[in-house]
């Protein structure tokens, strides 16, 4: 009798494009859009608010490669999970997942899609403030149809990532352009004495770091799905004879 067990495996169908907007898409969320002021606010100035956000980005980018390099050498799907699995055991491993599950992305999903709701119900309330039921409302459609798309089919839930990516890179490429324009004007007083009542505290640096990480997660989301991509352990960019 034939004992061998099939196992079960994805379907490789996330390509490059697919790749860059899975981060891109996710990196770019509601935090870009709420996180400045927090970090400003919190910091006291505008000098060490760019600080903030150069070093948030620099731990990023670090972080980036060593997931990079995990990748290409665990090509299994799972992320931190997978990883602690193949190295610190299965209840290391267990404990993370189901942090992670019941508390980290629940409340992280929760916190983006009420932002989103925010804003999608901001311009019918131009006066005042908009029902909180309302947008509890619209967040909990928004997660519900996102989930949906994500279980229907890749290549869709792709092409949908691809196309709010794309939205939202027009949307900061607005704002960018609008500021240098500012910029451009002469309007550069906030970059005098830019440092002034700049907050030393252990508590303002700690809030504003968290602000600004929280803006960038989702740099590591690829490696949830190594599985499902087209050779993972290559560059997907074209390549000579």
């Amino acid at each position: 009798m034939d004992t061998k067990t099939e196992k079960l495996s994805l379907k490789r169908q996330v390509g490059l494009k697919g790749a860059v907007s899975l981060i891109g898409g996710t990196m770019i969320g509601s935090g870009i859009f709420m996180s400045p002021q927090t970090v400003l606010h919190t910091i006291g100035s505008p000098g060490a608010s760019l600080l903030v956000w150069a070093s948030c980005g620099l731990l990023v980018i670090m972080a980036s490669f060593c997931y990079a390099e995990l990748g290409t050498v665990i090509r299994e799907s799972g992320g931190e999970y997978i990883y602690i699995l193949r190295t610190s055991g299965p209840v290391v491993a267990f404990m993370l997942i189901f942090s992670s599950v019941l508390f980290v992305r629940p409340a992280g999903v929760a916190g983006i899609s009420l932002s989103f709701a925010q804003y999608v119900v901001a311009p019918f309330y131009p006066d005042c403030a908009p029902p909180v039921a309302l947008v509890k409302c619209v967040a909990a459609v928004a997660i519900v149809t996102l989930a949906t798309v994500n279980c229907l089919n890749v290549r869709f839930a792709m092409s949908v990532q691809v196309f709010f990516m794309v939205a939202k890179v027009l949307a900061l490429a607005v704002i960018i352009v609008g500021g240098l324009v500012m910029l451009a004007r002469g309007n550069t007083e906030n970059f005098q004495d830019s440092f002034v009542n700049t907050n030393l505290g252990v508590n303002s640096i700690g809030i504003a770091f968290y602000q600004g990480l929280w803006s960038y997660d989702g740099w590591n989301n690829l490696n949830y799905v190594t599985e499902e991509l087209k050779r993972p352990e290559v560059s997907n960019r074209p390549r000579g004879p």
